[in-house]
């Protein structure tokens, strides 16, 4: 189907978000039924359903990868025929677990709008809170959608109230149930003052009805206070509004969609996703509220030559301009490369420029995802979401664009990984294959990280957590046929110093022909991260938690060896002083040092700068870093006390309590290190009744008796 049947301001890009075990993909079952993609709905029990398409999400009912579906749209109010009205959705179902938070990351990067799905009875649980808080740093608008109303102990009125006080005091309810827990049965539009229930089967037949007499009351007291929230953001309305003026419904949607766009009000709406309550309404509201490509700021990015800030124009005439989000392999067609066009047209067998690598890409076929179905198109046009088969050297964050016009669009930040795994091949035959996994993977998957460890030369994958790494694990076996033995999971510390000290380093070998001679002095200190690279002087060059200032003058050593003295840095920052672990945060000044016309070299000067960087970091007071984690644990009420003693023992600091339903849910900030088996731990404290989360929250020097013991550890 040619996409310019939809112009631009009929598409919308959003994504639907939520803690694990919300509803997203039950509500994405949904959306691809009521848009006539699929003629049966999968659940997540039955391990049946689209976009969760990997066995691995089959068997444990959990999304991993984000899957993106393209589907049409009629708004419910307009009828079927009227086919003018028809929307082009771009839809992705994001993961929820933690471990698998750079997919919701890297959606939300290329996202005009997202769909927040809650669980009626848990209301806003914390990874709600880390895509809240993504989605405001890339200032997404969304629609709030309070799910599974239909069980027990679900409340509509406490999960908004979950929503004021946790996330937002912007958010509005547009919609009200009717009935609750099992007898919920049809939904108040206090836009419209009309209530809407779900007939037919699968509950297609959305049918209008006047408000029950008993609900009149409450529903004319929430519509007032919805009209106040929404003219409070336009003055002109709010003025004659005072003044008793009433609003039409197309004035108030038109101000609400303004506002939803300028992340000034988030609309909650209600319903039940597996009782096939109230999908429908929320798709109308991505229609009325969430943004089309036109709506949202123009993509920015910057010259690839001169390093200039750059704009595009949303439109199928400007220069082409696309970011890579997302790889996948897929087993019919190869890699499949997931791109978000921002402007221009993207053509079938054309040659593009990936302006990150400085290489030009033959586009091989464009085609256009039903989860893990596909429909292959000739074009994608600006403002839309697509796959690219054929793509050699592309991989996430990348930019496609016009080789002509240049740009680099803006880049998805990758979260740090905070634990690692030794990893080996059972077998020789499996020693070739267990490359080309890993290196497969990585590209798949920006956060999953390999190395080799220098001393004993095995493979070491690092992850967001055990679940992330357990999942690596099981696709290499499947997908790969790679058979590996793995060690422990270990904590990825990092060593840094908290003091400044100078030193020198001398390389001088004299033994027949040729000698070597490199000689350096440097400061070394912590390094200042309020200073903005912005404003740092030329002779200052920072890369990721190192920063190198060359304040050699008169040639003390010549210029082609300062490169070398600064690569014998970095090599010397991947092996620490104090248990080996890789230093971070350092900053070191090279002020003096020496050469000898004929014995100088390269490596001479490497070598010198490995030794003064060793030694002046022993006299910088070394300290070794541990990752810290925000950890949420969810019991009944009589566990408390068991549970801090517990958190408190495992150095972990209570941050703080509050009531979840009849549970109580505990924040602390614990250690990595301690938290290796806790869910079966957990379990068994709790008679099984007990729940936890845990992110990344930030590094933290580790107290001294334990620096010791990880050092001793390490030898």
């Amino acid at each position: 189907m040619e996409s310019r049947e939809y112009p631009l301001e009929k598409v919308r890009n959003f994504g639907i978000i939520a803690h694990i075990d919300a509803g997203k993909t039950t509500t994405s079952e949904r959306v691809l039924y009521y848009t006539g993609q699929s003629h049966k709905i999968g659940e997540v029990h039955d391990g049946e359903t689209t976009t969760d398409w990997m066995v691995q999400e089959r068997e444990r009912g959990i999304t991993i990868t984000a899957a993106a579906i393209t589907c049409f749209w009629n708004p419910t109010y307009m009828g079927e025929k009227d086919t003018t009205k028809k929307v082009r959705f771009n839809v992705i179902d994001t993961p929820g677990h933690i471990d698998f938070t750079i997919e919701v990351k890297r959606s939300l990067r290329v996202l005009d709008g997202a769909v927040v799905v809650f669980d009626g009875v848990a209301g806003v649980e914390p990874q709600s809170e880390t895509n809240w808080r993504y989605a405001d740093e890339g200032n997404v608008p969304r629609v709030c959608y309070v799910n599974k109303l239909d069980r027990m102990g679900a409340s509509f009125d406490k999960s908004y109230q979950s929503i004021l006080d946790r996330l937002t005091k912007k958010a509005v309810r547009i919609q009200y149930p009717i009935g609750t827990e099992e007898n919920f049965s049809a939904i108040i539009d206090l836009m419209r003052m009309k209530a809407f229930s779900f007939e037919g089967e699968m509950g297609k037949q959305v049918v209008e009805k006047e408000i029950p007499a008993e609900y009149l009351e409450k529903a004319q007291s929430l519509r007032a206070e919805m009209v106040e929230k929404i003219v409070e953001t336009n003055e002109e309305m709010m003025t004659a509004y005072l003044d008793g003026k009433e609003f039409t419904l197309e004035e108030l949607k038109a101000t609400l969609r303004k506002a939803v766009i300028k992340n000034e009000l988030f609309p909650v709406m209600c319903g039940s996703s597996l009782k096939n309550k109230g999908v429908q309404l929320v798709l109308d509201a991505v229609v009325d509220f969430l943004p089309s490509p036109l709506d949202i700021p123009k993509p920015k990015g910057i010259d690839p030559a001169t390093g200039d800030a750059l704009e595009r124009e949303v439109s199928d005439k400007a220069p082409l301009s696309a970011l890579a989000f997302k790889l996948q392999a897929d087993p019919f067609v190869g890699q499949l490369t997931f791109v978000r066009v921002y402007s221009g047209v993207l053509e079938s067998g054309s040659y593009v420029y990936n302006s990150t690598k400085d290489k030009k890409e033959r586009v091989g076929r464009i085609m256009l995802m039903q989860a893990d179905k596909r429909e292959e198109v000739k074009t994608l046009s600006a403002g839309e979401i697509g796959a690219i088969v054929g793509l050699k050297d592309t991989i996430t964050s990348d930019t496609l664009c016009d080789e002509n016009n240049p740009i680099i669009l803006e880049k998805i930040v990758i979260p740090e990984s905070v634990i690692s795994m030794r990893i080996e091949p059972k077998t020789k035959a499996d020693q070739e294959k267990m490359g080309t996994a890993l290196s497969r993977l990585t590209t798949e998957d920006p956060t999953l990280r390999v190395s080799t460890d220098p001393e004993t030369l095995e493979t070491i994958i690092a992850g967001m957590g055990e679940l992330h790494l357990d999942i690596i694990i099981d696709r290499m076996k499947r997908e790969f046929n790679v058979e590996a033995n793995t060690g422990k999971p270990q904590v990825a510390y990092k060593e840094t110093i908290q003091g400044s000290s100078e030193a020198e380093g001398k390389h001088v070998k004299q033994s027949g022909g040729r000698g070597q001679y490199g000689h350096v002095k440097i400061r070394m200190k912590p390094l200042d991260r309020s200073v903005n690279v912005e404003d740092l002087p030329k002779n200052v060059k920072r890369s990721e938690g190192f920063e190198f200032i060359n304040s050699i003058k008169g040639g003390a050593i010549p210029q082609e060896y300062i490169p070398a003295v600064e690569k014998g840095f970095k090599e010397a920052m991947d092996r620490g002083v104090s248990a080996g672990y890789k230093m971070t945060d350092i900053s070191i000044e090279l002020y003096d040092g020496s050469f000898h016309e004929v014995d100088s070299s390269e490596i001479a000067f490497k070598l010198a700068a490995i030794e003064a960087f060793q030694e002046a970091a022993k006299r910088a007071k070394p300290v070794i870093l541990e990752p810290m984690m925000k950890v949420e644990v969810v019991i009944p009420d009589k566990f408390y006390g068991d549970i801090t003693g517990n958190l408190s023992s495992k150095r972990g600091q209570i941050e703080g309590m509050d009531d979840r339903g009849l549970n109580k849910a505990i924040k602390a900030i614990v250690p990595l290190s301690e938290m290796f088996g806790y869910a079966t731990s957990l379990r068994s404290m709790t008679e099984g009744r007990g729940n936890f989360t845990m992110e990344f929250a930030h590094y933290e020097v580790v107290p001294s008796n334990i620096a010791a013991q990880i050092a001793e550890h390490k030898k």
